[in-house]
């Protein structure tokens, strides 16, 4: 195909034209013009593609090429210039039939809605189906076409030409006193109908099991159980084996994959195909035309005839059947089936290349996962089993094209999955992303998972009293006691700096209440008398006011209690302790991450409990408040707690 420049965008390709091709078949049926005007149809739809631009070609276009050019070669072969109308035109159903199998893919894979695309097919069924219920109605209808009569004599009086033009609705013998009518129109022999009628029923169930919901569906169901009457009377051996044979492949699959759906509708199909059988005698007018007519014996003597022909001349054939005298068969050499004819026609390497090519797609369309992938899957397959019998160089090709080029496309692309919606195939199905998945790709794990933000706090954590609360004293100075020999070693906190709060002179220290912004305790230093007081946490309020700071003492040491401080991974490690520190029971302090160190205590307050202390031996205190570990942080005033001083 032709190539665009490179950024523009290629424009959607129309389905009007596969409509107008395939679901007007009635209408052009009674103008004569079905067949005749088939190719015409193909160049519309060759034009549009390469007005489009560059598009991707179907798995086996090329070895269909090659065929197309050994047919070609085979037209050196003609030796009377009738036979170059009738080469024409086959070749135009070959061309055609390829031109109908990209376009389809095409617009498969541009994202064209399903039902959109096969709908062409299903009014296509249903032409197919209301002309043979006029067969079966109107047998011994016939229509002089506008197109016959518009050509030539010379043209029209060709006895292909004339079965092309002048329709008639049913095949049969008009010599015959008891004549035996089988359902034809629209094709010219009832052979073309019963093949197209093998190759379009899975057309239908594909569609049937993958749009949901419509009245076009509606009339493809009702179409289906009334098929089988005009079905039947066409008594058409090679497609009851075709649609035998088709149901037999997919039954297979189905059975090994474990697909009882699948398996319950291909029951439900034949039970309704055995019922329908119940109605119309169709084995006892089967077995009455065998015995009226040789067409067994005919069809092997013709078929001999044909492959001691092809003897002579193996590469490229002889453009066209022939007729001969030679054969009890009243047919032409190269007809009565696709491989004679494509023997006799055009050689055993072309009968090869059209072998190979229906192997090829079969093969790919077996990867069907769908319903209607499942079922388009089984139209290569049911050409290759009526091929010794039927022929179908017509427009029954382009209905094998048509369902392969929107099967390969559904096969390659991503509608080939589950229902989503109205239809099965109608939208693509989001695909997992293959990051999360181990099969057929190297597996990347998923981005890790923060954890989880801490919960607030929304209780009061119980701190342990290792001494009962004493009643509140009046404001008298504490009783000073001597300093022990040796202080206790108190543990320090691990991350927060000791912060110094004055003790109060007469009444116990009560910490104050737990907040994000309180800052923790302080620590005194110790005075010049041994000061002993006890101190214990008072309960926690929301609401109640921090303590203010009293003076220390000056006397002696101090008896404290040592609460811990909170942890945190920024807070500077405590200063030393002193050797004057009094001896006092230990009581866990709350924890506040983020309250800076106070500031230092004016003397004569009661000591807050004292953070923990390291177990090495406590320094000798320093007469002033030790510097903050981090010179670079601010360290704010120390709220007043206590009682009065």
């Amino acid at each position: 195909m032709s190539d665009r420049r490179p950024g523009a965008t290629a424009p959607p390709l129309p389905v009007w034209p596969l409509t107008a091709m395939f679901a007007l078949v009635p209408l052009w049926w009674a103008l004569g013009a079905f067949y005749l005007g088939w190719s015409v149809f193909g160049v519309v739809l060759l034009a549009l593609l390469v007005t489009r631009g560059r598009v991707a070609l179907p798995p086996g276009s090329a070895a269909w090429l090659v065929f197309l050019t050994l047919v070609l070669l085979s037209a050196t072969r003609l030796d009377r210039a009738t036979a170059y109308l009738t080469f024409g035109l086959r070749f135009g159903f070959l061309a055609t039939a390829l031109v109908v199998c990209v376009y389809v893919h095409t617009l498969v894979r541009d994202g064209t809605r399903w039902d959109r695309v096969l709908r062409p097919l299903g009014w296509y069924w249903l032409g197919v189906v209301a002309l043979g219920w006029l067969a079966v109605l109107m047998p011994t209808f016939a229509l002089t076409t506008p197109v016959e009569m518009a050509l030539p004599h010379s043209i029209s009086g060709e006895r292909f030409i004339q079965a092309l033009t002048h329709v008639r609705a049913n095949e049969f013998n008009p010599q015959s006193r008891t004549p035996i009518y089988r359902t034809a129109a629209p094709y010219p022999y009832t052979n073309n109908w019963g093949t197209a009628y093998a190759l379009l029923v899975p057309c239908v169930l594909a569609y049937l099991t993958s749009v949901r919901t419509g009245r076009f569906r509606v009339a493809l169901w009702v179409s289906l159980p009334l098929s089988v009457v005009p079905a039947f009377m066409t008594l058409n051996r090679g497609m009851f084996l075709g649609l035998g044979a088709g149901l037999l492949y997919l039954g297979l699959r189905a059975l090994v994959r474990g697909n009882a759906r699948l398996i319950v509708s291909i029951g439900g199909l034949v039970v309704l195909v055995w019922v329908v059988s119940l109605v119309v005698p169709v084995q006892e007018m089967i077995d009455a035309r065998v015995s009226s007519t040789d067409t067994n014996v005919d069809r092997m003597d013709l078929y001999v005839r044909t492959w001691q022909a092809v003897e002579r001349s193996p590469l490229l054939g002889y453009g066209a059947p022939k007729s001969v005298d030679t054969t009890l068969a009243e047919e032409p050499l190269g007809t009565q089936g696709l491989i004679w004819q494509i023997l006799y026609s055009h050689g055993i390497p072309a009968l090869v290349l059209f072998l190979g090519w229906l192997v090829l797609v079969a093969r790919r369309l077996a990867a069907a996962v769908s319903p209607a992938g499942h079922w388009l899957s089984t139209v290569p397959v049911i050409a290759l089993v009526v091929i010794p019998v039927y022929a179908y160089i017509d427009p029954n090709l382009s209905v094998i094209f048509f369902a392969v080029g929107a099967g390969l496309a559904a096969v390659g692309g991503p509608v080939n999955r589950a229902p989503t919606g109205p239809s099965t195939m109608a939208q693509p199905v989001p695909l997992a992303p293959w990051r999360t998945r181990g099969v057929g790709r190297a597996a990347v794990p998923a981005p890790p998972v923060p954890p989880p933000a801490p919960q607030p706090v929304t209780g009061v954590a119980a701190v342990p009293l290792r001494m009962p609360q004493p009643p509140p004293a009046p404001a008298t100075p504490p009783a000073t006691v001597p300093a022990p020999s040796s202080a206790p070693v108190v543990p320090a906190p691990r991350s927060a700096p000791p912060a110094t709060v004055p003790a109060p002179s007469a009444a116990p220290v009560v910490p104050a209440p737990r907040s994000a912004t309180a800052p923790p305790p302080s620590i005194a230093p110790p005075s010049t008398g041994a000061e002993a007081t006890s101190a214990v946490p008072a309960p926690r309020a929301a609401t109640a006011p921090p303590p203010s700071a009293a003076p220390p003492a000056t006397t002696a040491a101090e008896v404290t209690s040592a609460v811990p401080v909170p942890r945190t991974a920024t807070t500077p490690p405590p200063a030393p302790a002193t050797p004057a520190q009094s001896a006092g029971t230990a009581v866990p302090a709350p924890r506040a991450a983020t309250t800076p160190p106070p500031a230092p205590a004016t003397p004569g307050a009661t000591a807050v409990p004292a953070p923990r202390a390291a177990t090495t031996p406590l320094p000798t205190p320093a007469p002033t408040v030790p510097p903050a570990s981090e010179p670079d942080r601010p360290v704010p005033d120390s709220p007043r707690q206590g009682g009065p001083a």
